[in-house]
Order: C-alpha cells, then structure tokens, then sequence
C-alpha cells in the first residue's frame, strides 16, 4: 500500500529538521532549540520510521548508530592523493619554504591561510548529490579503508549538504577525539582493566578502525574539515580560505581559529600567537599549516614526491623536562628489532605525564653515555614522541651503571645479532611472538594470500590457529568457522588462496619470511643464483657475496637467518606443507644492453617515477637493481628526502651519486617525458 503523501512530506521535513539542528549544535556549538525539543523531534521521526520501514534512507539522522558489525574494511581508492606535509621546525626553515615557493612563481607574492594542524586522523568524506556515501581513512595516501559507518556515528559529520554543491565531492577532514573525551574514555577503561590508550591521536585513530560502529558512536569522536579534493558536477570556490567558508555554509565543521595572511611575518605572527595558547584548547595540535590561498598557483607549484610544495607544517618547538631514568626495557618490534625504552619517573612534559621515552638505538645510547640511574632530560619532540635527549652527568652519584644490549631475544631466547654497520640488534628467530603477527600479515602479503589482511592475521594469532606462518597450511574450515563473524563462503576463500600461495616462486617465499635487507630485489637476485630452498640453506657469506649487487650487511643476515634452529624448524614445516622451495627458470638478459653490468640503487622519492618502475627500466636495459648500497654498487640515484643510511653507505664505498635528471639521462629518459 503506498505511504500517505502527508507522512512522507513529515517525515521529509523532520530530517531536514533535524539535520540543520544537529548542525547548529555541532557545527556552530549554537542551539536554537532545548535539548526536549530536539529528542522529541527524533523520537516522532523513529516512529514512523518504525512504521514505515521502507520510507527508510542512508542519510537518515536516524542511521548515524546501528549498521552491524563489519567483517573487515574494504579498500577504498582516492580519486585525488591525500598527500603528506613537509615539515618547518623553526622560523628559518618556514622562510626557506616561502622563499622556495617564491623562486617557483618568479618572484609573484600570495596571500596565505594559516590553520591550525590538528593531531588526529585525516578522512575524505564522499558526497553525491548532496548525500554522504562514503568515508574513508587516509591510509597511504592513494587508498585507505571504507570507515562510512563509523563516520556516520560522529554528529559533526553531515549525513547531507544544507544546500546543492556538486554532483560529487570529495571532502578531507581531521578525526579527532577531545581532551576531555579522551580522559574519560581511559577512565573508563581503567575501570574496566583495559589497557589505556597513549594519546588522543591513537584514541581517534582507534575508534574511527572499529568494526563495530557502535562502539565508535560511544567514542564521542569529532572533526574539523580542512579543504576538499576531487569535485565531478560543480565548483568550488578559487581560493582556500573562500572554500573554508563555502565549507561551513554546506554545513561542515571548519576551524574557527582560521586566519588569512598577507606576508611571512603574518604567519610568523600567527604561529607564534598559537604556540603561547594552543595547549588551552580543548583538542590536542602539534603546529601550523601554512598554504598558499589561490587554488591556481597549487597546479603551478604541483608536488614533490607526496608532499605538496604549496602547503608546509610548521610544527611547535618540542617541550623538555627534567627526571629519573629507572631502568632500560627492550620492546622486540614487528621485524625483530631489539628498540630500547627508557622507564622514567613520571614527569610532566608539555602538558603530558611522561613515564616511558624512547632510546632509539644502542648507538644512541652509548654516545650520550646515559645510563641507568641518571637524571635525564626528556623531550617530546614535535609534542608527540617523548625521548631521552641526554643526562644530566652532574648529578650522578656514583651508582649509576652502564647498559648493554641483551646477546638474547628477551621474549623467545633466540640468539641476537647486530649486523656491521646497522644501528640496531636484531632477533633471528622468524616464529618469535612478539614479532609474529606483523610477520604474518607480512607473509600473507609478500604470498598474495587475498582475503588474510590484518584482521583475519590478528584473529588466527588471538585464537591460537597459527604459531608460525607454516600453520596456515594446516587449517581447516572448522578451523575458521569457530572465529566470530566467519562465514563459511569467506573461510572457503581464504583456504583457496592459502593453497594456491603453495605455488609461489622461491623468490616470493624468500620475501614472505621477512629477512631482514632481503626486499623484493635482493630475493630474485638470491633466488635465481641458488635456484632451491635446500641449496640456499648451505650457502655461506661468501656464496652470497658473489651475487652483484649484494653486500656484506645483507649475506651475513642471511646466513644468520637460516642458522637459527626455529627457522629451520619452519622453513622444514613449510616444505612438509608442500609450500613450493624452487625458482622457476631464469630469463637470459639480451646482450649488448647499455647497463649491463651496472649496479644501482635507489634513495628517496622519484618525481617521474615509483621505484618499482624506476628499478623494472634498469633491469629492461640490462642492469642491477638492488636494495641496498655495497661496494659493488656503481650507481646511487637520489631522490627527494633521501634516506641516510643509504647515502653514509655509498660515501663510505665511494658510489657515484646521480639525481633523478642524470639518472633519465642515462636512461635515456627526460623528466616528465
């Protein structure tokens, strides 16, 4: 029977109601109605609702809370990169942005906007035709996972435009919890004997991840939105500061804190007017952003890498205090690096209780000689990781002692080993707990195992499914079926996918079991020398020397890897599983190509280029790609923010150095050609 014309029209306008006052709420913190009014607004609209089902729509108020759990998050693609920020930590870097944006335009001044950067997690929210369809997080910047539901929970989050804007928009935000929320939040999980979270930036990003929007709505999440990106079917104001207010006028929550510049010294002004009051708001910033305000001369300026060269963060100076150093822990990371910690006496460090800092390295910690009982000061740079920056040797009173890096794994006993010249010591033991479901998901990756994304990696570890990677060709559907939200389609899948990953080349298994400087390159390099598992196995540092392109640092990591008694253990499991141990045959490269013989290596970003296909041109015109720098490296190419590691490497060796231009011209490529 079709709807009464009247109940449509009222329930039409209690959404549309109810929309511009959630709005007014939310967005200008300006109510127009009593908290009475408003429920009795909701209330009638989830009765007729109820009584009309099929009157039901996604941008319902009434369906911000209550789609069911998810059983992952899909991938979703942006359609424009959500790019990351060069950073400014002082006045004469920030000038040295402007002054380089300058030289691009010759000379032409701009006006800026100077907003506040706000630490939390960067969404893009889709709307067609006005309506809210998609929300999704940054992810690596070019895809990120679909969060809509979980969006659709936080109230300053438009489920529909207040006016006609585009036919479709993309628009980017911050993710944020408050100061106040996220103090109640720990609270309440102290109560509950639940670990607490570090920070509101990781009670944001944690709460936009859950599968259950439900648990996201109690999070009490907000947002700032901060410009938009692509837009199909309308137009957008020229500038950024008019779309910030063209933003608000659509109903979205902009920063009210927001300032239009003329000059460098505005800005300066500006950052320096936060700097002294930010930590009286009630959200957590860590800087600026500076951006140059016409849209026009963005495409004149383009991007460097994934950093836009129209855009800077001007990040607030770190923040020190003075305490005890207790003891030195050790946390065994997702590669088996050994990172030590210091434990602190708790002291206040910007406005944060510290009682945990980073070491970094035992480099770090030798050169500074801190040792266990000094005084220390402690820093939280860039107002978010919190280090040991040196100690206070006046102070000591004799009792102080020295530390030394464990010679075994302080969670799984395996032997520890410091490659030459590596900053950090490393377990060998692939199978060891605390790094086993990075590891997994790692494997399941470099294994092109689809469907086993970190979810599932997470749920098999939780359940006890999986001790070791090999374990995953033992499982079966009922196996999976006892996991929460497992169907029996989806357990079918994956165990399709685990089995045919049996299949996989050497090469790939080689990248799966996470050696540590064994990438994707250096694995077709080892595998097609030794061209089985089992000759692998008995090869020795100068076996794998012999390979071009492979150093000292990488054969005696190898070595090392494989004469850990767990990882022959595993590599044993694995071949009893029927995973496959050979490469297939080699492809002889054609003689009389220009590089034939050449080694190179890549540092940093290519403008023109990803790696991967910098590296597929040297291998097509004869070439050696590799992973890392050795003395029988002939070319280091550099690109933008290049790694130092690498570049201390190829001085060390005397390495030739090219830029990504002399690298083209080698090539035989231009720049954007």
């Amino acid at each position: 029977m079709p709807v009464d014309p009247k109940i449509l029209e009222r329930v039409e306008w209690l959404r549309k109601e109810i929309h511009y006052h959630n709005y007014r709420y939310y967005v200008l913190d300006s109510p127009v109605i009593s908290d009475a009014e408003y429920d009795a607004l909701m209330r009638e609209l989830r009765d007729l609702e109820a009584r009309y089902p099929e009157l039901i729509t996604p941008d319902s108020p009434t369906q911000r809370v209550g789609a069911p759990p998810a059983e992952g998050f899909a991938e979703v693609e942006h359609r424009q990169p959500m790019l990351s920020l060069a950073n400014a930590f002082n006045e004469e870097e920030f000038l040295a942005w402007y002054q380089r944006v300058r030289r691009l335009l010759e000379g032409e001044t701009f006006a800026m906007t100077c907003e506040l950067k706000v630490d939390g997690l960067a969404v893009s929210l889709t709307y067609e035709n006005g309506v809210l369809t998609r929300g999704a997080t940054r992810g690596d910047g070019y895809r990120g996972e679909d969060v809509t539901n979980n969006l659709k929970t936080v109230k300053s989050i438009p489920l529909r435009l207040l006016k006609p804007a585009a036919a479709f928009m993309e628009v980017r935000g911050e993710v944020y919890m408050s100061k106040d929320a996220f103090d109640r939040l720990n609270q309440e999980r102290a109560r509950e004997g639940q670990p607490l979270f570090a920070n509101p930036r990781n009670a944001a990003a944690g709460s936009v991840r859950q599968l259950d929007s439900s648990i996201t709505a109690r999070r009490r999440l907000d947002i700032w939105v901060y410009g938009i990106g692509a837009i199909e079917g309308g137009e957008h104001p020229p500038t950024q500061w008019e779309t910030l207010q063209w933003l608000r006028e659509l109903g979205f929550r902009t920063n009210p804190n927001t300032r239009r510049v003329a000059t460098p010294q505005e800005a300066i002004d500006y950052y320096r007017e936060w700097r002294e009051k930010h930590h009286d708001l009630p959200y957590e910033t860590d800087g600026v952003v500076v951006k140059v305000d016409p849209f026009a001369l963005w495409s004149r300026l383009g991007v460097v890498g994934r950093e836009p060269r129209w855009a800077v963060a001007y990040k607030w100076p770190a923040t020190q205090a003075t305490t005890r150093l207790l003891s030195i822990g050790i946390n065994v990371g997702r590669t088996g690096r050994l990172n030590p910690y210091a434990v602190l006496e708790p002291v206040q460090v910007g406005g944060v209780t510290v009682s945990k800092a980073t070491l970094h390295n035992e480099d770090y910690i030798k050169s500074r000689d801190i040792r266990i009982g000094d005084w220390v000061i402690v820093e939280r740079a860039g107002e978010v990781i919190p280090q040991v920056v040196a100690p206070i040797p006046a102070r000591r009173t004799g009792q102080e002692q020295e530390f030394r890096m464990p010679t075994t794994c302080p969670v799984c006993g395996a032997r520890v080993v410091r490659p030459e010249g590596e900053a950090f010591a490393f377990c060998t033991n692939a199978s060891c707990p605390a790094q086993f479901l990075e590891r997994l998901i790692h494997f399941a990756k470099a294994m092109e195992i689809d469907g086993l994304g970190e979810q599932w990696c997470r749920a098999f570890v939780e359940a006890g499914l999986v001790r070791d990677v090999a374990d995953l060709y033992r499982l079966t559907k009922e196996d999976l079926l006892k996991l929460e939200r497992m169907g029996d389609k989806l357990a079918g899948n994956i165990l399709g996918s685990i089995q045919k990953s049996k299949t996989r080349p050497l090469s790939h298994l080689l990248v799966a079991l996470g050696i540590y400087h064994v990438g994707t390159v250096t694995a077709q390099q080892i595998a097609a020398k030794f061209r089985s598992m089992e000759r692998l196995l008995s090869a020795s540092v100068e076996d794998l020397l012999a390979i071009q392109g492979i150093g000292p640092e990488t054969a005696e990591s190898v070595v090392a890897f494989f004469q850990e008694a767990q990882n022959q253990r595993l590599i044993a499991k694995l071949r009893e599983a029927g995973v496959r141990m050979e490469e297939g045959e080699p492809v002889p490269t054609p003689a009389g190509l220009p590089l034939v013989g050449k080694v190179f290596c890549f540092t940093g970003t290519l403008a023109s280029m990803t790696r991967s296909q910098a590296e597929a041109r040297v291998k097509a015109l004869g070439g050696i790609p590799t992973d890392t720098v050795t003395r029988k490296t002939t070319y280091l190419v550099v690109g933008t923010d290049p790694g130092e590691t690498k570049l201390t490497q190829a001085r060390k060796f005397g390495t030739a150095l090219l830029t990504e231009e002399e690298f083209l011209a080698l090539i035989g490529e231009k720049k954007g050609g």
